[in-house]
């Protein structure tokens, strides 16, 4: 585990009550491309989620606000439109689907499980009425019409990760438990939702890894510190709005400040070194990749490529997205300045 950096943060005046980000943008130098796509795409697979989820105002305008498509179309840059609208109607799915489960209790959660992982094994002949499933349905067809079946396997198997782990952090909610850093971490690395999107960085480019490649240790480490790093880094973008409604529980910073005593500065500070030390983490691995010969390198290097967009291309849509600083970003990025917003009464 990192150490706590010993450096310290100036904030701008005794009255300021929130933190500063660690500079996360300037530590990580890879391009930041945007799928030619994005924007027809993106509005096409919002309107599908309108539609699909029975949207009303005000989650209209959150959903506008949201640019799920084009967290997509930055991590995705090379899809095609078909692959990419896929993606970006997974994505909004998997945005409302988060959103849902934080009103779920541990048997809600895990009836939406069932329900989900059912549509994803057949999609055309499994029969519901909700509206989640009907939407699993229709992504998914389409995904299964050009997804190899082991990216496809992997998709799936990931997905119920993540419901199995939402389901222990339903637990935790209902407990009012905090974890310690090391269980919370593990969990979080589902929670996250990162595994099911990394084969999607697969099905993008129409490749299908063998499980030789996909379970070599250097790949998993390449996997396991891209998800640190997204995750990790959406704590802190996401605490503000977490703690206003009296819900950061499950979120790094919380655990630090309970189990390790840590101020709210300092633990935002202690996860901007994780971070840092995530993407050398990635690069040291990048560093020792094996070859399995000259196709399957090929490949490997179009995965490896994926799992940097998504580190680059998370961080830069975390400020253009309204979810986590509203319509405050660009000036966050610029300043890094984060001003608490008053909690709302439970």
């Amino acid at each position: 585990m990192a150490h706590t950096p010993t450096y310290t943060t100036t904030l701008p005046d005794s009255e300021f009550a929130g933190f500063i980000l660690p500079d996360l943008v300037s530590e990580c130098h890879y391009p930041l491309r945007l799928n030619s796509h994005c924007y027809p795409v993106s509005r096409a697979s919002e309107q599908w989620l309108i539609n699909g989820g029975r949207l009303a105002e005000p989650k209209i305008t959150k959903l506008m606000g949201l640019h799920a498509g084009e967290l997509g179309a930055v991590c995705y840059p090379d899809a095609d439109a078909f692959h990419l609208r896929v993606i970006a109607d997974f994505n909004n799915w998997l945005f409302i689907m988060d959103d849902w489960l934080d009103e779920f209790d541990v048997d809600g959660t895990w009836g939406m499980r069932d329900c989900c992982i059912s549509a994803f094994r057949d999609p055309v002949n499994f029969q519901t009425e909700t509206l989640t499933g009907k939407m699993c349905k229709s992504y998914f067809s389409r995904f299964m019409q050009t997804g190899g079946p082991g990216c496809t396997e992997r998709f799936i198997h990931t997905m119920d990760l993540f419901f199995i782990a939402v389901a222990k952090q339903a637990d935790d909610r209902a407990k009012g438990h905090i974890r310690d850093l090391e269980s919370y971490i593990t969990v979080r690395r589902d929670t996250s939702g990162c595994k099911p999107c990394f084969a999607l960085i697969e099905y993008a480019a129409q490749i299908d890894l063998l499980d030789e490649v996909v379970s070599h240790p250097v790949i998993m480490a390449m996997e396991e510190a891209t998800n640190d790093i997204v995750a990790w880094s959406n704590d802190i973008f996401s605490y503000n709005v977490e703690q206003s409604r009296q819900d950061g529980m499950h979120n790094m910073i919380a655990v630090l400040m309970d189990e390790q005593g840590l101020d709210l500065q300092s633990a935002v500070d202690y996860i901007g070194q994780l971070c840092k030390d995530s993407i050398q983490r990635f690069e040291d691995n990048r560093a020792i990749l094996p070859s399995w010969g000259e196709e399957l390198d090929r490949q490997v290097a179009i995965y490896i490529d994926g799992l940097q967009n998504w580190i680059i291309g998370s961080l830069h849509w975390s400020f253009d997205s309204t979810r986590y600083f509203g319509k405050d970003g660009h000036a966050v990025k610029r300043d890094r300045v984060v001003k608490l917003l008053s909690q709302k009464p439970l």
